[in-house]
């Protein structure tokens, strides 16, 4: 297993398994080539359907406009036949003579025989007034208003149509002359005219190939639809007002027409309409077939090109994923991962050179960790050295010392106390280093209050040479409550390298060096804080305080008592941090925890105890 800061700078293990983001990748490849068919289908549908609404809409509207024409022939050329065939009535010599009677009982009975001769559906005849003489019609013969339409008909400027009521006739007028017409006189007038009725109008409508309805005002008078659409066409307003309206779409009975609405009579009183309607029914079915031929056409394009992306894009992420594995394999240790040698160009060339970088990788971590190795074992060696040449210098001159046999007893006391103190400072050295050095925890608990360890450790504080001068203050709780399950002697240890720590801080000139121990216990976790009154922690070291064999403005010390602290916090549970350091204050704050004993119920009593 490799490991070292190029490799954690490469790359953070995640925690997300890789087949799951291959998976959403793929997934997400596909459902965009989805989303680029779908939307290319749909802008086809629209860019063929309007162009081709556009190309039937002229279509129909140029096959209504020629089928409105032919429409408009055949009413004329009916109505040119009606006035041929009244204007040989007019010139018949009987029917004259007929006029000249001016019985109206002689001109009625007589009147019979032109009827019948002539064949139309309303035949009428006026005096020289305008008057009706006689009348005859075979579609309403109880029509009683039909002889006062007929005068105001003839009375009024002619015009091809006559309403009366809810029929519709188209009339031809034409006057009775004794003599000739420019001078002879005027005996009356003869009148004939054809039924335009539903039937009359769906035969036109078969001929055209157009419906047709004829409208008096909101009144329905013929019509080719059929009778469930004649109440929804009656409601059909052209969007103009003008004989030449443009055609128009309108929906009936859910199918849809293009209409043209042309005004035949603007009369007042009689206002007469006629709406002519095609129907849109095959134009907008071949437009359905053509969506749907299209929506097919995309759908395929969509089924079959998503099951392609999904395969093309595993073939090319496959692997991808392979080696972004081998990244995440090496960035957690393992240098040994297969990378992946197939799959395209560019794959194959990144997989070379990942590799090639992993194994530069290697060789720089090896060479870093050995240098780092080597830089530690000559910073471990240069500051043991100097602590165990000062103890062997102390041994060896108290030695010759012992050796001149000169000395009284209170002088060879005196010496051996010396040696014995130079002794238990190497074995002190020794049993830190060891302790930093093992690899698993070789504590032995037991419970204990860590307030009784706290005052053992000042004990052996206030015999230090370091702290002669300093004044300390301890405030902690019941000792009773600071029970917990630890080693009591490595607590005192880390107690002790905290508070000595804190009494060697440099302080300004003629400061009184102050150092304050506070204890407090929680339901998890009992808390030692150390405050002194010193400079405060360098700039230059507060990043690496913690490691092994770091010191600073002290002129005794290996630099392995925080770093041995942390690691007896850190087999208790807990951790040492710096809270605060500035000038005048500089805080350590130590947690250990009670490993597994029941909460206790705090209280806010405290003992304190002054020491100088």
């Amino acid at each position: 297993m490799v490991d070292g800061p190029i490799t954690n700078a490469l790359m953070t293990p995640t925690n997300s398994p890789s087949e799951n983001r291959g998976l959403r990748t793929r997934v997400l490849l596909t459902l965009a080539m989805a989303g680029i068919i779908a939307g290319t289908t749909l802008v086809s549908v629209l860019a063929i359907r309007q162009p081709l609404q556009a190309l039937f809409f002229g279509s129909v509207s140029s096959d209504l406009e020629n089928s409105v024409a032919i429409f408009g022939k055949f009413q004329a050329e009916r109505l040119v036949a009606l006035d041929r065939e009244n204007a040989l009535l007019a010139d018949l010599p009987d029917l004259r003579a007929l006029m000249t009677t001016n019985d109206d009982r002689t001109i009625e009975d007589g009147a019979v025989r032109f009827w019948k001769v002539g064949g139309a559906d309303l035949f009428a005849l006026a005096d020289n007034s305008g008057r009706i003489v006689a009348e005859f019609n075979r579609v309403s013969p109880d029509d009683e208003s039909l002889r006062a339409n007929l005068r105001s008909y003839v009375s009024s400027a002619p015009s091809p149509f006559l309403v009366s009521g809810n029929h519709l006739f188209g009339c031809s007028v034409m006057p009775i002359y004794f003599g000739s017409q420019s001078g002879g006189t005027l005996l009356g007038y003869v009148i004939s005219g054809f039924a335009i009725d539903r039937a009359a109008v769906q035969q036109l409508s078969q001929a055209t190939g157009v419906e047709a309805s004829f409208f008096s005002g909101g009144l329905l008078l013929a019509s080719s639809l059929k009778p469930e659409l004649e109440t929804q066409v009656s409601t059909v307003e052209s969007p103009t007002t003008n004989h030449s309206a443009e055609p128009f779409k309108v929906i009936l009975g859910g199918e849809s027409y293009l209409a043209v609405v042309r005004a035949l009579s603007m009369n007042g009183t009689v206002p007469l309409r006629l709406i002519e309607l095609k129907s849109l029914y095959q134009e907008e079915r071949t437009i359905r077939q053509i969506d749907r031929i299209v929506l097919s056409a995309g759908l395929l394009a969509l089924l079959f090109g998503t099951v392609l992306m999904f395969l093309l894009s595993r073939a090319v992420t496959r692997p991808l994923e392979n080696l972004a594995a081998g990244v995440r394999a090496f960035a957690e240790g393992d240098s040994a991962y297969l990378l992946p040698y197939r799959g395209t160009r560019e794959v194959r060339e990144l997989s070379a050179a990942f590799g090639g970088m992993r194994k530069e990788i290697l060789q720089a971590n090896q060479s870093l960790l050995e240098s780092e190795r080597l830089a530690t074992i000559g910073r471990m060696a240069s500051s043991v050295s100097h602590d165990l040449r000062h103890y062997l210098a102390a041994v060896y001159a108290n030695a010759e010392f012992l050796a001149t046999g000169n000395l009284s007893v209170e002088d060879r006391n005196e010496i051996l106390d010396e040696i014995r103190s130079a002794v238990d400072g190497t074995t002190e050295l020794l049993e830190s280093l060891l302790i930093i050095s093992r690899s698993g925890p070789s504590i032995r608990r037991s419970r204990a209050s860590v307030a009784f360890s706290i005052e053992k450790a000042m004990g052996m504080i206030r015999a230090h040479p370091d702290a002669a001068a300093v004044q300390f203050s301890v405030h902690f709780c019941d000792p009773d409550l600071t029970s917990a399950v630890i080693d009591a002697t490595q607590i005192e240890r880390a107690v002790f390298n905290l508070v000595l720590n804190a009494s060697q801080a440099p302080r300004v000139s003629g400061a009184v060096p102050i150092v304050s121990v506070d204890l407090e216990a929680h339901e998890t976790e009992i808390v030692i804080e150390v405050t002194d009154n010193g400079d405060g922690i360098p700039d230059s070291i507060r990043s690496t305080l913690f490691e092994p064999f770091v010191s600073e403005g002290k002129q005794k010390g290996s630099g392995l008592g925080l770093t041995l602290t942390r690691c007896i916090a850190a087999e208790h549970g807990g951790n040492v941090t710096l809270l605060r350091s500035r000038l005048g204050e500089t805080v350590f704050r130590m947690s250990i925890t009670r490993s597994g004993d029941a909460p206790l119920t705090l209280t806010s009593t405290r003992t304190e105890m002054e020491m100088l």
